[in-house]
């Protein structure tokens, strides 16, 4: 399907230049180019738009003010701040509102790279009132001692960036968001970060207190927003299937890249389970409640309630966020990779074969567990090495 894109930019030299670099684009997809916050307000009244991607600094209306009004009135719209002049204060004011920031100038093949992949995640999910949730979402729980910790941690006036790596990396819903700010192009690096621990070193204490004190980028989860049990084993089983995902692709020896977008996936795969539970906390009560009466594996009983699952809405939203397409796409198919696009031996194949072994092992089952995909490992030509891997996991440091 078609998708549309809508830039914004006081600056008329500027909107001609997107116009002449996405101008091949036109057959696939359909562009919008206007020069105030307040004609966007009005295209997107008219049109209906899949991404907003807009200026900070203009005229009137803001692009850090835009952009609120549109997670407000239009929530399943992606929003991409590009800009080269925003002062740090301003961005922190954005960080709840904006799924992605890039910075000018930005070259052709950056940008087209962006688009094509905010193509790929958007279909992902259909158009429901769930891809509106998750779009709004501007941040995950975090544990509440987890939270508790670096808040006291974090206002300690030697506090280093090794104290607060050690809290955030144990918390899937710092370690995201963390990860989100660290790989847009405002915050930081010119180069993705795959390690949440590098992340911290990277972003430095300082900004990491704004972050948190100013922006509130970490948020407690509420005691009720705790259904079942299933957290309290997120950080152990997070870091085995990262570890063996990772040893996996390096004994096929595939590269260091692919070794980091498969610990990274590994680490964030069931990033779905606490992203349902902040904004679908009764629903998925009644999910796990459904998976325990009829024995079913959480993604069965996620599809049959939610008609989705946390692979999927998982991997839209780390899509939504702009962490790489390698990790979004071995977080949507680690239970299915059969669906993959490409049918290769990658990522998503190894976080899935993790993830199987991880629930099939005496240490860990504790009822049903998803099985291996032997067809695709009969594909790929791997369909024997189960035991190979089951060695490897033993190496995996927990």
């Amino acid at each position: 399907m078609r998708k549309t894109f809508l830039f914004v930019d006081d600056e008329p030299n500027i909107l001609a230049g997107l116009r002449r670099n996405l101008r091949h684009l036109r057959k696939s997809m359909d562009f919008h180019f206007v020069e105030s916050g307040e004609e966007a307000l009005s295209c997107l009244a008219v049109h209906s738009v899949d991404v907003i991607i807009t200026d900070m600094r203009m005229p009137g209306m803001d692009g850090a003010t835009l952009l609120s009004i549109v997670q407000e009135r239009y929530p399943a719209v992606v929003r991409i701040m590009l800009s080269g002049q925003s002062d740090r204060g301003s961005v922190l004011q954005t960080v709840a509102s904006v799924h992605q920031f890039l910075t000018k100038p930005i070259s052709a093949t950056v940008l087209q790279k962006k688009l094509h992949q905010a193509c790929s995640y958007l279909d992902l999910l259909p158009e429901t009132s769930l891809k509106s949730l998750i779009c709004r979402t501007g941040h995950l729980p975090s544990q509440p001692a987890a939270f508790a910790e670096l808040m006291q941690i974090i206002q300690e006036p030697d506090c280093s960036a090794s104290d607060l790596a050690r809290i955030i990396e144990q918390d899937l819903g710092m370690c995201a968001k963390i990860l989100q700010l660290v790989n847009s192009s405002f915050f930081g690096t010119h180069r993705e970060i795959f390690n949440p621990t590098d992340a911290v070193t990277l972003l430095g204490v300082d900004l990491i207190r704004e972050l948190v004190c100013s922006a509130g980028i970490f948020k407690e989860m509420p005691p009720t927003c705790q259904p079942g049990h299933f957290l309290d084993s997120f950080h152990n089983h997070n870091l085995k299937v990262a570890g063996l995902a990772r040893l996996i692709i390096r004994d096929e020896q595939l590269g260091k890249e692919a070794e980091d977008n498969a610990f990274l996936a590994g680490l964030l795969h069931d990033v779905g389970k606490l992203l349902f539970t902040s904004i679908l906390e009764e629903q998925y009560c009644q999910v796990l409640r459904l998976a325990e009466n009829e024995s079913l594996l959480s993604f069965e009983a996620e599809q049959r309630v939610l008609q989705t699952d946390h692979a999927v809405a998982g991997g839209y939203l780390l899509g939504l966020w702009g962490l790489p397409a390698a990790v979004v796409e071995a977080v949507s198919f680690h239970h299915q990779p059969e669906q993959h696009p490409k049918l290769s031996f990658s990522p998503t194949l190894a976080v899935h074969i993790a993830d199987a072994l991880f629930h099939q092992h005496p240490a860990h089952t504790d009822g049903r567990s998803p099985g291996l995909n032997t067809s695709v490992l009969e594909q790929v030509g791997l369909v024997d090495c189960t035991d190979h891997w089951l060695t490897l996991y033993e190496q995996v440091d927990t």
